[in-house]
């Protein structure tokens, strides 16, 4: 239920939260990171507005989730609260009751308007370091990869392949660190992993790589 007193006008406070997810925090679930926020909330005594109908929601909304397994050093959320509270107010609550390996990086009150739309995002970009004695050889491939008009995968569960390069913006080795953007459309594209595997490194991660999205571009 929505916690505004009975007899004042509710309040739809939009704003969009930048945050990081690092450390252990990387295992957790997407479903087990909202639930989490929503107690940080709670603490952090910021009442979030509810959806209404028989079994009303937290108004909290993630434009790209996350998978398990990958540090996040740019991550969007947006909610809608049920009071309106300043940016520097807001981050300094919820920094105040933030676990290990969640930081509150940045808090935008958005405008009000009569139709609400949720953030959109354009593009999403990865990163992962190279052992030095694979990085000839992947500079190689990378080069290969992109030369070919095109590169198609098959996931389990799907019929049709998917192109890695219809949605892949960038590729890149540089000073041991491999970096690839993702342009983001309604249909399922390929992932990081999916990149990695089409580059022989897919084996990266289980030998201890650390796989990070370090940027999520959010459509004006």
């Amino acid at each position: 239920m929505d916690s505004t007193p009975q007899g004042e006008p509710k309040v739809r406070q939009r704003v969009r939260i930048r945050f990081c997810k690092q450390g252990d925090l990387r295992l957790v679930g997407h479903r087990d990171l909202a639930r989490l926020l929503q107690r940080l909330f709670r603490r952090a005594a910021l009442a979030l507005a509810m959806s209404e109908g028989f079994h009303p929601k937290p108004r909290m909304s993630f434009p790209s989730a996350l998978a398990v397994g990958i540090e996040g050093l740019d991550e969007v959320m947006e909610v809608e609260l049920a009071r309106a509270h300043t940016a520097d107010d807001l981050l300094a609550r919820l920094r105040a009751h933030a676990m290990p390996g969640l930081d509150f990086r940045s808090v935008d009150v958005l405008p009000q308007g009569p139709k609400r739309q949720r953030a959109r995002v354009g593009s999403v970009t990865y990163q992962i370091a190279i052992p030095a004695a694979r990085r000839v050889d992947a500079t190689g491939r990378i080069e290969r990869l992109l030369a070919c008009p095109a590169c198609p995968i098959v996931r389990a569960g799907r019929d049709e392949p998917i192109d890695i390069g219809e949605s892949l913006e960038a590729l890149a080795l540089d000073d041991g660190v491999l970096s690839m953007r993702f342009r983001v459309t309604p249909r399922a594209g390929p992932g990081p992993r999916d990149l990695l595997a089409a580059l022989g490194l897919d084996d990266l991660e289980p030998r201890g790589a650390c796989l990070r999205r370090t940027a999520v571009e959010v459509l004006p």
